[in-house]
């Protein structure tokens, strides 16, 4: 069911302040749980709590926040230039060299599927964006009903075939960042059922307590063009300044990182370093789940990297004083970009093509697991300053023989 789930949320059409299709299907999920609630913050973000979560900002406890942002880098119709001709603004990065002659399907506000061909960019950079003139195979109504048309405001994508699972992978329109977004939904979704079951004693799972931190889900707009939903859920206050944030994203796989072992607790990424602390107690929650597999006679994969590929949340979250770091799926095809170490390289044999994204399955079920982990025990492990007191008290004479 959970793969089921992750396969149809990353096919949900979605683009920089155009993302009513992701919170229409999370809306769903959470009506659907009477352990959940849902809020609309400032902005259009969301944020998800479990129903057992009564804390409000100004507690003195420090709660767990997961961020994910809902979108993904795609086109905004600009203007019906003619029949069969838009010009439409592309909201995320992609480099140019993949667009002419690309395949596009538009959705219009039925849901109407229009597809055309990109040409050639076009002069405009209204709103500081790249605009595109795309062919499209049959010819649109401007004069019909608004809703059975395409129109300005319309958001259109990369023409791919279905979304599959195969090979341990799910193959997909939208990974970044829909299926860590789905990972933090299973997760809460977790917690929500344990919250109704008695907890293992000193865990108290899911309730708030001082002894485990209180889990809440972020949900961030417009990510892709700036992190401009995480800069106004910090400017608006829609985050307590004691909370403690762990940002989900998928980042690009490197050979260092690769796919399949394990979601990687990240460092930092090509802007900053995140905050050593919280890293290090994520890093622990992943290291127990591992030991603890380990003595069952399995295995559970997990990574610590920088992946310096790109930058995520956790940098905006840090830059406005929060304690932050991130945990993420390596992804393939990053931004749907395919061979792009050759393309960046200038190694590429042939003219750059698309492809749907993918992560592993595993890592995505190795991600809900440790969230839940983080959920629970994150507090468990001492602090790296209480390791060095330790160490201190136990050692310290040695300094004495001279």
């Amino acid at each position: 069911m959970r793969e089921r789930w992750l396969l149809e949320l990353t096919q949900i059409p979605t683009a920089a302040g155009k993302e009513q299709r992701v919170i229409a299907w999370i809306t769903e999920f959470v009506r659907q749980r009477p352990g959940l609630t849902l809020e609309t913050l400032a902005s259009g973000n969301l944020l998800l709590r479990l129903s057992t979560d009564t804390h409000d900002a100004s507690d003195s406890h420090r709660p767990l926040y997961l961020s994910a942002h809902m979108d993904h880098p795609g086109f905004v119709v600009e203007r019906i230039v003619a029949p069969t001709l838009v010009e439409a603004a592309f909201r995320g990065g992609v480099r140019a060299e993949y667009f002419p002659g690309a395949r596009v399907r538009f959705f219009d506000r039925s849901d109407a599927a229009h597809e055309g061909k990109v040409l050639e960019k076009a002069p405009s950079t209204e709103g500081g964006f790249d605009h595109w003139l795309i062919e499209l195979d049959a010819p649109v109504n401007p004069a019909a009903h608004a809703s059975h048309t395409l129109a300005r405001g319309d958001i259109g994508r990369w023409l791919f075939p279905p979304g599959e699972l195969r090979d341990g992978q799910i193959h997909t329109d939208t990974c970044d960042n829909l299926a860590a977004l789905a990972a933090g939904l299973f997760a809460m979704d977790e917690l929500a059922a344990s919250a109704h079951t008695d907890p293992a004693p000193g865990a108290d799972r899911g309730r708030g307590h001082a002894s485990t931190p209180t889990m809440r889900l972020l949900l961030t707009r417009a990510e892709e063009i700036g992190f401009i939903g995480a800069i106004a859920a910090c400017r608006a206050g829609s985050i307590p300044r004691s909370a403690r944030v762990i940002v989900l994203e998928n980042s690009r796989s490197f050979s260092d990182s690769p796919i399949g072992a394990g979601p990687i607790v990240r460092v930092g990424d090509r802007v900053s370093v995140f905050s050593p602390g919280l890293t290090a107690a994520v890093a622990a929650c992943a290291e127990s789940l591992s030991v603890q597999a380990k003595q069952r006679g399995g295995s559970w994969l997990w990574q610590r990297k920088l992946m310096p590929g790109g930058a995520c949340e956790a940098s905006v979250f840090c830059t406005f004083g929060f304690e932050s770091t991130c945990v993420c799926l390596p992804l393939g095809n990053y931004h749907n970009m395919g061979d792009l170490d050759a393309v960046q390289a200038g190694t590429h044999a042939r003219p750059p093509t698309l492809g749907r994204e993918f992560v592993s399955l595993d890592d995505f079920h190795n991600l809900v697991d440790l969230l839940v982990a983080c959920a629970t025990r994150l507090d468990q492990s001492p602090s790296f300053a209480q390791r060095l007191e330790t160490l201190w008290q136990s050692h310290k004479e040695v300094l004495d023989e001279r």
